[in-house]
């Protein structure tokens, strides 16, 4: 990449969408990265991220936010403000919808009304277009959505497969204003490396938990020390709790004889050291906070709530 001419191209792309649309599936297709993890539960991913991409002569960086749905609590309100706000500074919104959509919805609805103030310009980005059978899909969903914004585009992609990644870059790049890169060439995501590894391993409750349990669980790092930092460590050494709100979601997580537990410790330690490049450690323990999502101090102590300045 070069970023030393005077036609290079830069700019901040906001993935928004309801849940469960596949803004993060998406965002992981563009950048090759795993940069946010993805289950079937709605409300997965609680933080904004920012994301990489660097092209000839261009850089996106894309916001992946949470989704935007109708919040019950105070971990609602937070996750629906911090997506809503991102939508503020960007220079493309990428509204996310899906194919098989056939109406709008009340959390659509919601979004709908924040992009109608906007005067960042819309792309409608219609995912879960894995196969090429009915080409005017995409056409159908982008008519829907057409009734009550004015996109600048829709682009038919599909985040499983690949299928009309090229074509969206394409479009955000024209989007895009000159300016300098915002990151260096090696840089992927915003987050650190121990973010990422806290998600990871609430991913893993997602992925063996069910009913109200995914929802309650929130994952924080006590002690991360890695070789990176600690030349003498061979081991990268994790200690994290997974705070939940009820004793029977503890015993859930933890399982019949701690097999659950030691189950998404495994594949937590798996992945961390396959993104790290380092043999982990992975010292895992549950704990109860009591109405954590109610709370605005402890949204804030485990790093969902951005602290005020």
């Amino acid at each position: 990449m070069t970023n030393g001419t005077a036609h290079f191209r830069s700019g901040i792309v906001v993935l928004a969408g309801r849940p469960n649309v596949g803004k993060s599936s998406l965002v992981n297709r563009l950048i090759a990265y795993k940069a946010s993890i993805v289950s079937d539960k709605p409300q997965t991913t609680r933080n904004v991220i920012r994301c990489v991409y660097n092209g000839d002569g261009f850089q996106i960086v894309f916001t992946d936010t949470p989704g935007i749905h109708l919040p019950k609590h105070a971990l609602g309100r937070t996750i629906v403000d911090a997506a809503v706000d991102s939508m503020n500074d960007a220079n493309l919104v990428c509204y996310v919808v899906e194919s098989g959509d056939r109406s709008i919805g009340p959390e659509d609805e919601e979004i709908l009304a924040c992009l109608e103030k906007a005067e960042t310009p819309i792309l409608l980005v219609v995912n879960k277009c894995d196969s090429q059978k009915d080409k005017d899909l995409p056409d159908r969903v982008a008519a829907l959505y057409g009734t009550r914004i004015s996109p600048a585009g829709a682009v038919a992609v599909s985040a499983k497969t690949g299928r009309g990644i090229p074509e969206l870059v394409s479009v955000i790049v024209k989007h895009l204003p000159e300016g300098p890169p915002f990151y260096d060439e090696d840089i992927f995501v915003d987050r650190p490396e121990k973010f990422i590894a806290s998600e990871i391993i609430r991913e893993k409750v997602l992925r063996l938990t069910h009913e109200e349990v995914p929802h309650s669980a929130a994952v924080e790092i006590e002690e991360y020390k890695s070789p990176d930092e600690y030349p003498e460590r061979e081991v990268l050494f994790i200690r994290a709790t997974i705070h939940v709100e009820r004793e029977g979601q503890k015993r859930i997580i933890i399982g019949d004889k701690g097999t659950r537990l030691r189950e998404i410790g495994r594949l937590a330690r798996l992945e961390i050291q396959a993104l790290t490049g380092h043999r982990v450690y992975l010292d895992l323990w549950v704990k109860i906070r009591s109405d954590w999502r109610r709370s605005e101090s402890d949204l804030r102590k485990l790093g969902i709530k951005e602290r005020s300045p």
